[in-house]
């Protein structure tokens, strides 16, 4: 039985449908949250990770799901929000069954779902679902990569903010502190690199921050030691949660603009940003690049000249949050939050591509 407290969680976020799936044979133990699915089909990643409890689980895909719905929702896309949580066991014994299982369990629920892939899981496993529905992207047979698409997005998020924080139309001479090689991060600091970008960085792989120091010319630092770095904009594209009292108290930057999801520890978290003057850029709205390829993917409109041309709107998106949050004088991720609801209520009223 759900507690009362999750419960209540899930209609505070507004949720739709959450599903379980057990398969005792093959160990699966999967969580499918569908938070929205009023602007179209819920689209949202599948996290295979090991959880110390149930409870925590199902908070995971409830808050994750309805962060996909906000995505899709700011990015203009006829998506709605889900996502996939699975409770991996210590020893996966047959991987691909496991897979297949779950996409069976997916194709139950008749295309108002779309799984894509997450942490945890790799493109094989992606491969293995499709065998058993339609109903998935990010697999092998388009052999694409999000990971450039989401990159892309943060950049022009990153040039929105130094347009409005900064009035300038350049990246040129600008100093970024990267927290994060990951596939995202590595292909932003590379595009950051191109723009003229100074370029300080951690991550936990010394062999990722070895290739950027020598490729792109970055400093490296320790991971502890990333947020208290001089810059103009800090870009946090590794773990979630990361902006919290302790870090916020050692930022020195203007800008705080990357990759991850759900960077805030807790909503007053950005209250402390504004607070030091610090200009956030909400990471549901400039991550968005990899949602949109994988619509695209799912669409069969996959090219880079459809998938860029809409990525290069996260910028006109970001510069009219910015400028309405001064002008209401809220939160950046206040108005964020206010404009993805009224899209969602009214999914009509605002231009949907592609559809």
């Amino acid at each position: 039985m759900l507690s009362n407290d999750l419960l209540q969680y899930a209609k505070n976020l507004g949720f739709g449908e959450l599903h379980f799936k057990i398969d005792q044979t093959k160990e699966l133990y999967a969580i499918i949250g569908i938070h929205s699915t009023q602007r179209g089909p819920a689209l949202g990643g599948c996290r295979c990770i090991e959880y110390v409890s149930i409870d925590l689980a199902i908070h995971d895909v409830l808050r994750l799901a309805q962060g996909m719905s906000y995505k899709a929702a700011m990015a203009n896309l006829p998506l709605g929000g889900g996502k996939t949580v699975l409770m991996r066991p210590k020893q996966l014994k047959n991987r691909d069954a496991y897979f297949q299982t779950l996409g069976r369990f997916v194709n139950d629920l008749k295309g108002r779902y779309i799984i894509a892939m997450d942490s945890g899981v790799v493109m094989n496993d992606m491969d293995n679902i499709a065998l058993e529905t339609p109903y998935v992207v990010t697999t092998s047979k388009h052999k694409g990569d999000p990971a450039p698409y989401t990159a892309l997005g943060v950049l022009r998020g990153i040039e929105a903010a130094v347009k409005f924080k900064f009035q300038q139309d350049t990246l040129n001479g600008l100093h970024v502190a990267l927290q994060g090689l990951g596939h995202v991060g590595y292909n932003l600091a590379n595009r950051l690199h191109k723009q003229g970008v100074r370029l300080t960085v951690c991550d936990r792989d010394q062999k990722l921050t070895t290739h950027c120091a020598k490729e792109l010319g970055a400093t490296i630092v320790k991971s502890e030691d990333i947020y208290a770095v001089e810059c103009d904009i800090f870009s946090p594209c590794a773990l979630g949660a990361i902006l919290n009292d302790e870090s916020i108290s050692q930022l020195k930057a203007a800008i705080v603009a990357g990759a991850a999801n759900n960077q805030l520890a807790e909503p007053r978290h950005a209250s402390l940003l504004k607070e030091k003057g610090i200009l956030y850029a909400p990471d549901y709205v400039i991550n968005a690049g990899g949602l949109i390829y994988a619509y695209a993917e799912y669409r069969n409109y996959i090219n880079k000249e459809f998938v860029e041309q809409h990525i290069q709107a996260i910028y006109d998106t970001l510069l009219e949050l910015f400028q309405r949050a001064h002008k209401e004088n809220k939160l950046p991720h206040e108005v964020a939050d206010s404009m993805a609801e009224a899209r969602l209520i009214k999914p009509n009223a605002h231009a949907i591509i592609g559809d």
